[in-house]
């Protein structure tokens, strides 16, 4: 397929593109199309910045997913994967932590660059109470930000299977919302980035199972216990 005549970008690019799903090289293609390799290589890191983009956040390719070390704590976890409580000695050994995770996410935006997300997630009774992102940064960065994302918690975070951190932020939502909880407003924005889990939690929250308000420097603490109050007593009526 070489040239015989002038061929414009966007015909060489539609050339590109084909020869590329077909499973060829970058050299390859270069070698059938009677072109120098370097005239290639722009256009086949094009396609694949194009292809990253028209993606789903959820289904760009993942490169890394982080939780707090104590996240499991006063939760139940008896249906859940053993895997996940293995993940988190610290909190079969630390019961009385505050119920406060950080999840911390980061896809690929397109070549070097990547979308990072961070939830602030309340467990035990508020569910997402901040989320962070998204933000763009480059591969090399992210390190160095989920240092200063986790720093405020106790010990380092733990890498996590992104099934585990979904169940983690959505459950947390599902559970806040049985008690009057709205996640943070910018949750509509990040929560694409990390995805929905496929089935419905395993993970019971609360603290032990029941709701455990820890007051936050933020938090209207009044409209909080009028919603506890509202929802124990909604609890008490059901049929």
């Amino acid at each position: 397929m070489p040239h015989n005549g002038p061929v414009s970008n966007q015909e060489l690019l539609a050339q590109v593109r084909e020869l590329r799903e077909g499973g060829n090289s970058p050299k390859e293609i270069a070698n059938l199309l009677g072109v120098r390799p370097s005239a290639i290589a722009p256009l086949v890191r094009k396609i694949a910045a194009q292809e990253q983009a028209n993606l789903d956040p959820a289904d760009r390719a993942l490169l890394g997913c982080w939780i707090s070390s104590g996240w499991s704590a006063g939760l139940g976890l008896d249906s859940a994967p053993p895997e996940w409580a293995e993940n988190d000695p610290i909190g079969a050994t630390n019961p009385t932590s505050c119920g406060l995770v950080g999840v911390l996410i980061a896809r690929q935006e397109r070549a070097s660059r990547s979308t990072v997300c961070g939830f602030l997630v309340d467990v035990y009774c508020l569910g997402v109470k901040n989320t962070i992102g998204p933000l763009s940064m480059g591969f090399g960065s992210v390190t160095a930000y989920s240092r200063k994302f986790f720093g405020a918690f106790d010990g380092p975070p733990v890498s996590a299977p992104v099934d585990l951190a979904q169940h983690v932020v959505h459950g947390a939502v599902a559970y806040a919302r049985t008690l009057g909880f709205e996640p943070h407003p910018e949750f509509a924005a990040t929560a694409p980035h990390l995805g929905t889990p496929p089935a419905p939690t395993p993970i019971v929250f609360g603290r032990e199972g029941r709701p455990f308000y820890i007051q936050g420097p933020d938090d209207d603490q009044f409209a909080i216990a009028r919603a506890l109050e509202s929802a124990a007593a909604r609890k008490q009526i059901a049929p």
